[in-house]
């Protein structure tokens, strides 16, 4: 099972396509491992430098919407690749969320009023997260304080998590 835990990258925007993720001009490239230095190069947002901001973050918080576009693993790729292997956002586009699942990662969905308080509260500091998978939790922590939030996913997609993917949990059912 992968790691999820870490600092979190903010992006206060929804509809985040997975061309914004991966742009297609790179998916060409013949190794997972070649994606990585590409990821959300494309992305305009205000006070986003793709060069700087996406190292030392493993955790992604966002608006609604996040992985609409075309539906390809590549974008799941490029965030694994860079050592993200949680995105937690509103809503997700059905496609990339499976994809997340597939690759053993974590799309959690939360509602927009959580969501909201999440910005409020943590986007202007310092803040980290952690993922219980088998209570289903989320916990935040900045300026030493910690604040739980509840989630849920179906059993399967715990259970292909769990496994490190669908290709794992395959060779271990079938």
């Amino acid at each position: 099972m992968k790691n999820f835990k870490g600092k979190v990258l903010f992006l206060d925007r929804s509809d985040i396509n997975t061309d914004e993720i991966i742009p297609a001009r790179y998916l060409t490239e013949v190794t997972k491992e070649a994606l990585k230095p590409f990821l959300l190069e494309d992305l305009e947002l205000d006070g986003f430098n793709q060069k700087s901001d996406i190292v030392e973050n493993s955790v992604i918080i966002t608006r609604d919407n996040f992985g609409c576009g075309s539906s390809r693993e590549h974008a799941p790729w490029a965030l694994e690749m860079n050592d993200i292997n949680v995105v937690i956002a509103e809503g997700f586009a059905r496609i990339f969320r499976q994809n997340m699942y597939n690759c053993g990662m974590l799309a959690i969905s939360l509602k927009k009023n959580v969501i909201d308080q999440i910005f409020e509260k943590y986007s202007t500091k310092t803040t980290t997260v952690s993922v219980d998978l088998t209570k289903s939790i989320i916990s935040i922590e900045a300026d030493g304080k910690t604040e739980e939030i509840p989630f849920s996913i179906s059993e399967f997609d715990k259970d292909l998590v769990k496994a490190g993917g669908w290709l794992n949990f395959a060779d271990e059912k079938y």
